[in-house]
């Protein structure tokens, strides 16, 4: 993980106040979290950092595509990412990150790294079940789907009057 060194934000030279940081994220940034269910990355990450004497409050925003797979059509394409983290550090006794919202440093800690909830926004926003945009409004030729149709099963017309019912029928 040294090749993260970029995202390693030392706050101890950092006047109170806001100060603002841009990352570009490419596929290089997820193979060091070991991460490989996008074929390529393209995100641009902004930063809004507020120091204040007893904590920080970090505000992360990322635009860009990341390149998926298909789950049903197994074709690639590219999603739209856009979404937003707003992150808390906290200063305290012992080092904490058990939290998804705030993180806590202990005393004396002059460095942050904020690589972990970079690589979590980003895996978040992609959804779980990934579906081609040509797929879900139908203008994908593929012939993987083609044979799918194909493959799916018929609807049977069921005759209102089965005589299996008649008997009960009688009953009443």
């Amino acid at each position: 993980m040294e090749a993260l060194t970029e995202f390693v934000i030392p706050f101890v030279g950092l006047r109170e106040g806001q100060h603002s940081f841009d990352f570009d994220i490419d596929t290089t940034f997820f193979n060091e979290f070991e991460f490989s269910d996008f074929n390529a990355a393209s995100i641009k990450v902004n930063l809004l950092f507020e120091k204040k004497p007893s904590m920080m409050n970090l505000k992360f925003t990322a635009k860009g595509t990341v390149g998926l797979t298909c789950d049903v059509s197994n074709e690639e394409f590219d999603y739209s990412i856009k979404t937003s983290l707003d992150w808390i550090v906290k200063f305290g006794e012992d080092f904490d990150d058990d939290h998804d919202e705030f993180l806590i440093l202990p005393h004396g800690s002059y460095q942050v790294s904020v690589a972990q909830p970079i690589y979590e926004m980003i895996v978040l926003a992609v959804p779980v079940k990934k579906v081609h945009p040509g797929v879900l409004d139908g203008s994908l030729d593929s012939t993987l789907l083609k044979r799918l149709e194909e493959l799916q099963p018929k609807e049977e017309k069921l005759d209102s009057n089965d005589p299996r019912w008649d008997k009960l029928k009688d009953l009443l």
